[in-house]
C-alpha cells in the first residue's frame, strides 16, 4: 500500500515540513520534562501555532486527536522507548518497541511513525536492538501504507556529555544515515553536523529520503534561526524541534518563527522579528 497519502498530510504543498517533538516524557529522565509538564495545555499552544505535525506518544496522542475539525497537526507516533539519555547509563540497556506499532498507529490516525537508530560508543548492543525493532516495522509499514521515519542519532559518550547529545562527526553521521535509507526510511530525522555548510553531505546520503534534521538541547534563538536558515540552505525538507520549542518564552512565536524560515524561505532577521 502506498505510504503517499499520510506522507501528504506530513509535508506541505512546498514538500516541506515542521514537526514538533513532544514526546519526552517517554523516556524517563526528569530534564526532559521541563516546559511539557501539563501536556494538554502544551499541545493545545501547538495546535494554535499550526505547525504542520506534533510528535507524541500512543499515551499522549489523544490530546491532539480529541481537537475536532481538520484544521489541526498531523500525528507523528513514537513508536520505541529507550532508557539510554542519562548522564550516567543504567546497568542494562534497552531501546524496546511499544507492541503491535503499527496498529496502534492506525488507530490513532498517525500519518507516520517514528523509531531510533541509536549509535552510542561501547554500546553496540543497543544499535542491534534499534536495528531489529526497524526490520520489525519496515514490513509493516509496508503493508498498510505508514510512512517509517528513523531518526539516526549519533551520540557522544554519556559520562562527558551528560546523555542525549549530538556528535557532529560527518564521517558518523553520514553513515548511520545511509543505514537508516538502506534499511527503508520513508523520512530521515537526523542529527546537525558540526559544519553546517556540509550538510549537503548527509541530505545526499539519505538518497532521495527527505531529512528532517533535530534540534537537540536548547540553543539562544539567534543560533537557533541562523542554524534553521542554514539547514534549509543545505537541503533540508524540514526540521523536528522539541526542546528548542516547548522551552522557550513563547512557544507559539517560536512555531510561527521556524515556519517563516521552512516554508517562506524568510531570512533569520525575519524570523527573529517575528519573536519580539
Amino acid at each position: 500500500m502506498s505510504v503517499l497519502p499520510r506522507l501528504n498530510r506530513l509535508f506541505a504543498s512546498d514538500g516541506k515540513c515542521l514537526n514538533v517533538a513532544v514526546d519526552h516524557g517517554f523516556f524517563n529522565e526528569w530534564q526532559f520534562l521541563s516546559g511539557i509538564e501539563h501536556m494538554p495545555e502544551v499541545v493545545q499552544t501547538l495546535i494554535r501555532a499550526r505547525p504542520d505535525a506534533i510528535q507524541l506518544t500512543v499515551g499522549q496522542s489523544r490530546h491532539l486527536q480529541a481537537v475536532p475539525g481538520g484544521a489541526k497537526p498531523a500525528l507523528v507516533l513514537r513508536t520505541d522507548v529507550a532508557n539510554v539519555y542519562g548522564k550516567k547509563l543504567p546497568r542494562t540497556l534497552f531501546s524496546q518497541l511499544i507492541d503491535n506499532a503499527v496498529e496502534q498507529a492506525l488507530a490513532v490516525d498517525a500519518a507516520c511513525v517514528v523509531v531510533n537508530l541509536l549509535l552510542i560508543p561501547n554500546e553496540p548492543e543497543i544499535h542491534l536492538q534499534c536495528v531489529q525493532n526497524i526490520c520489525q516495522l519496515k514490513p509493516v509499514c509496508e503493508r498498510f501504507g505508514m510512512p517509517l521515519m528513523i531518526e539516526p542519532l549519533v551520540m557522544q559518550t554519556n559520562s562527558a556529555a551528560g546523555g542525549y547529545m549530538v556528535d557532529g562527526d560527518l564521517q558518523k553521521i553520514v553513515p548511520l544515515v545511509r543505514q537508516a535509507a538502506e534499511l527503508g526510511a520513508d523520512i530521515i530525522k537526523a542529527d546537525p553536523c558540526d559544519k553546517l555548510e556540509e550538510y549537503h553531505q548527509v541530505v545526499r546520503a539519505a538518497s532521495g529520503s527527505p531529512v528532517l534534521p533535530r534540534g537537540g538541547g536548547k540553543v539562544a534563538d539567534h543560533e537557533l534561526m541562523l542554524r534553521t536558515k542554514m539547514l534549509m540552505d543545505q537541503g533540508a525538507a524540514g526540521i523536528v524541534y522539541g526542546r528548542n520549542i516547548i522551552q522557550c518564552a513563547h512557544p507559539d512565536r517560536m512555531v510561527k518563527a521556524l515556519m517563516a524560515i521552512v516554508h517562506g524561505n524568510a531570512s533569520t532577521e525575519e524570523a527573529l522579528a517575528i519573536l519580539s
